[in-house]
């Protein structure tokens, strides 16, 4: 085997502190987690624990992995971890509703001394319900995926390992704020009808479309960089470029068509069921 393809698979490089830390809110995490299942079971099942744990190690194989260290060099390598950071980790840690067993795992000391303050603010409630409200979850995630993948803002994270940080984050908290209003994770008790959610899903898609198809059918490379760099492989930058916007019109729109089909078939379900029993509670009424 080549020994470049070997590295595709062996090159990782371990952030010691983003390491760390996805550890300690795992164990932060498992520990509110067991303490809820003696009272809560039916809230905090075993699946959502092993979705939560299952976002912490993607988070950890976009960071860690040859993901990241090729994402340098190949177009196609950092749009997968873009990939992973946006429509991967983030749906699989809200489906572990993560807020209550995160805050039963802290310390006392710390809840009472430190979050207590938080709790009482009615602007921090506010600002906590603005940021899930669909309307503005919808447009900083779109608006992050969008503004990050400009040229010239994708040139100048690439420039620089902080600002390059700072685009990942962007990515990984929008899109968490995104996934909030389709799972609406235990306890959240947002209001609002659930048809709203088939444009918000349908609408992300064509956004994902737009700049898929804008990196397939450019015919030049849209990211200089790529092409002043020594290319592994053999690929030409275009070839780069064409294969990862390909990647993201498939794998991107499988990430919203699939729940919006899931939401679809729910909410005819549910309609179906109510007429039904109206019509048995009409029927019973006029019945000997």
């Amino acid at each position: 085997m080549d020994s470049s393809l070997t590295d595709l698979f062996t090159r990782w490089d371990i952030p010691p502190v983003l390491t760390v830390l996805l550890a300690l809110t795992w164990v932060v995490y498992c520990k509110g987690w067991l303490q809820l299942r003696r009272n809560r079971p039916e809230a905090v099942s075993t699946w959502r624990c092993s979705c939560f744990s299952a976002g912490v190690v993607s988070l950890f194989v976009a960071v860690a992995s040859p993901l990241d260290t090729f994402s340098e060099s190949l177009l196609f390598m950092h749009m997968a971890q873009h990939f992973v950071l946006m429509s991967v980790a983030p749906p699989l840690i809200v489906l572990g509703s993560p807020v209550v067993p995160l805050l039963r795992g802290l310390p006392r000391w710390f809840i009472h001394g430190v979050l207590s303050y938080l709790f009482r603010s009615r602007l921090i409630r506010r600002v906590g319900q603005f940021l899930i409200d669909p309307r503005v979850a919808w447009l900083s995630m779109n608006v992050a995926y969008i503004g990050w993948h400009i040229p010239r803002a994708y040139e100048f994270a690439l420039s620089s390992e902080n600002w390059h940080n700072v685009e990942h984050i962007c990515f990984l908290f929008t899109s968490i704020q995104f996934w909030w209003p389709i799972i609406r994770p235990w306890p959240s008790c947002q209001a609002g009808s659930r048809w709203i959610i088939l444009p918000y899903l349908l609408l992300s898609d064509l956004v994902n479309t737009a700049i898929a198809a804008a990196l397939c059918f450019s015919g030049r490379s849209l990211y200089p960089t790529y092409e002043e760099i020594a290319r592994p492989f053999g690929i030409s930058a275009l070839s780069d470029q064409i294969a990862a916007g390909a990647f993201m019109w498939v794998f991107g729109s499988m990430v919203f068509l699939i729940p919006a089909s899931i939401v679809t078939m729910r909410l005819l379900v549910g309609r179906a069921m109510r007429r039904t029993e109206t019509g048995e509670f009409k029927q019973s009424r006029v019945g000997p």
